[in-house]
């Protein structure tokens, strides 16, 4: 039998904490613990490894060559402490409980509404806790065990996730009421684009990174302002400040309190496909598919998405 290791879960994710948080007392406050005790098992832990895991002094902490090695690692073995203890507990019923599942801005505000009280009602015994953040920050804290799942749209960057296809969501072109296309009713072609002057969220919005292919294509001149959220763009477009791309999901709540003219794309349309991710291996993978089913036949099919 092989010997047990030197050193406990709890001394891994102080180590964690104050690796992350770079400060010894910062590091005490979130595992709620005095900094004496957080300080002694962080001691016990460098003893037990043979290495010296932090340079203190009076202003700062930094981690040694050695730290950085072992963190990706002891994050490792926390995420299979918790698969192990969720694993187990989810043959007593995988549909109860907590699951944290993140959601990007241009969907959260849109299909929440809608599938949140589908979700209560099929499964009455789990609880759900939604983050909303950007692709990058969900997919990190995903990797991190800090999330089970994330509902995204699907990028080239989702490397070491599972990820489950919810639907489809087209792109459609929003215009100010009086723009020379508002009043067409047959699809826009690229050709029709030419020469407009459209308007795209800020940085870090996959949605932008999308609309921005489809703009190349169509040789529209990008506008010098970001918004933050579709709100702000829809707002801008209504005060004929310019065009935009709306995902379809968005449009319904969108278009209810502005003056937007909305028109389609010819074929082949900018699109695209709203995935429910999660790690891969995660012990939670069978019930994430089936709320995934869930989502995708109860709400998204009927409700039109």
């Amino acid at each position: 039998m092989a010997s047990p290791p030197p050193f406990t879960l709890r001394q891994l994710q102080y180590f964690i904490a104050v690796a992350e948080l770079k400060s010894f007392r910062r590091a005490a406050e979130s595992c709620n613990v005095s900094q004496p005790s957080l300080s002694a098992q962080i001691a016990e832990l460098e003893r037990g490894l043979g290495v010296s895991l932090f340079e203190r002094n009076t202003r700062r902490v930094i981690s040694t060559p050695a730290a950085e090695t072992l963190i990706p690692r002891a994050r490792a073995v926390l995420l299979a402490a918790g698969d192990l203890k969720e694993t187990a507990r989810r043959f007593v019923d995988p549909y109860s409980g907590t699951l944290r599942i993140g959601v990007i801005p241009t969907i959260g505000p849109y299909l929440l509404p809608r599938i949140v009280p589908r979700l209560t009602e099929v499964y009455p015994a789990l609880g759900f806790l939604w983050v909303e953040e950007k692709t990058e920050v969900l997919v990190r804290r995903i990797a991190r065990g800090e999330l089970d799942g994330a509902i995204l749209a699907l990028v080239a960057d989702l490397e070491g996730l599972e990820v489950e296809v919810l639907s489809e969501d087209e792109f459609v072109l929003a215009l100010p009421a009086t723009h020379r296309l508002a009043a067409g009713t047959q699809p826009v072609g690229l050709d029709d684009l030419s020469g407009e002057r459209i308007l795209l969220l800020d940085e870090g919005h996959c949605f932008r990174d999308q609309a921005l292919a489809f703009c190349g294509r169509a040789r529209i001149e990008e506008l010098g302002f970001r918004a933050t959220s579709l709100s702000t763009l829809v707002q801008m477009v209504s005060a004929g400040s310019g065009i935009t791309l709306l995902p379809k999901l968005a449009v319904s709540t969108e278009t209810a309190r502005s003056g937007l003219a909305i028109r389609e794309f010819d074929p082949p349309r900018p699109a695209r496909t709203v995935v429910l991710a999660w790690r891969r291996k995660a012990a939670l993978e069978p019930a994430l598919r089936g709320i995934a089913g869930t989502i995708r036949a109860r709400a998204l099919v009927e409700d039109g998405f």
